[in-house]
């Protein structure tokens, strides 16, 4: 578990993260979103112990990260997936880390199997494509079998197979009931992957639940309905729920598709369709964190 207080960091006259307080669960994969600028990477500094935060703290199990024994078997992260010594090969990467971790030299074989590198473990780093070095990245978080896994945009430079790969991986990881704490910038993916959301924006925390109540609350939800007897629907949804027309197609919300369908039937009006609208995480964010931009810019029919 990973467990922010009363979080505050500034950087002389600016102040990247501003009372900042959630917690990442254990078994679930918790999603770290907020607007370029919103004090993402420095929180997860924070976490690691990489920057000393003005108040508040942070804990790790329990624990600072400092203050942990064996801090790779502890947390693993992955923050910049380019790190490492470019003359190195991918498996002398991994044993270095391993030698200075006290983590037996098998394990390095291990997490190379696990993200599909064992061929190119003799390789150097300097020819890894990106993908590559993000799987190499993910390998060294997972090399000391830690209980807590952060990671900043894991999926950065993979093809779609290897996208569908690391959500498999990290849902893996939370039903092992491992923390599992992911910052990404591609909302399609991370509606496919993430269960809890932390949003932050400015520094400061905008929202903390799950992904289905991030959407339910924040985005707009209906019922779309096409008949040929609009006439009927009409007098039928009149005084029951509010709706808008659009030629033969009704949205109606305040009531389920059941209870429509059920409308429809007593009035005598043919459904066409009945599809309920559900929001997008894409849409949900972009509504919650429009004044949380840092750089906003009119949108294309405002600029024209």
């Amino acid at each position: 578990m990973i467990e922010a207080t009363a979080l505050t960091k500034r950087y002389g006259a600016t102040t990247a993260v501003n009372d900042l307080t959630f917690t990442a669960r254990s078994g679930r994969v918790t999603g770290f979103l907020g607007p370029n600028g919103a004090g993402k990477s420095t929180t997860m500094r924070l976490i690691l112990g990489l920057d000393r935060p003005d108040a508040g703290r942070v804990l790790v199990d329990g624990v600072p990260y400092r203050e942990l024994r064996d801090p790779l078997r502890t947390v693993g992260a992955m923050l910049d997936a380019t790190w490492r010594h470019p003359g190195r090969s991918g498996r002398d990467h991994l044993r270095w880390l391993a030698a200075t971790n006290g983590i037996p030299a098998k394990r390095v074989e291990e997490v190379l199997t696990l993200v599909g590198l064992t061929s190119v473990g003799k390789t150097r780093v300097l020819q890894y494509s990106l993908g590559m070095q993000q799987r190499l990245g993910i390998a060294a978080a997972l090399l000391g079998d830690p209980r807590v896994l952060l990671f900043d945009e894991p999926v950065n430079g993979l093809d779609p197979e290897g996208m569908a790969w690391i959500r498999q991986l990290l849902h893996a990881l939370a039903a092992e009931g491992r923390t599992v704490f992911v910052s990404s910038h591609l909302l399609p993916e991370m509606a496919q992957t993430a269960q809890d959301l932390v949003v932050i924006g400015r520094g400061r925390l905008i929202y903390q639940g799950t992904m289905e109540e991030f959407i339910a609350q924040t985005s707009e939800h209906g019922v779309r309905v096409r008949t040929p007897h609009a006439d009927r629907l009409r007098a039928a949804l009149t005084g029951q729920a509010e709706f808008t027309e659009t030629g033969d197609a009704f949205v109606v919300s305040g009531l389920d598709s059941d209870r429509i369908g059920q409308l429809a039937f007593d009035a005598g009006a043919t459904l066409h369709e009945l599809s309920p609208i559900t929001g997008s995480l894409e849409q949900a964010y972009l509504d919650l964190t429009r004044d949380a931009v840092e750089f906003a810019v009119p949108s294309p029919e405002a600029a024209r």
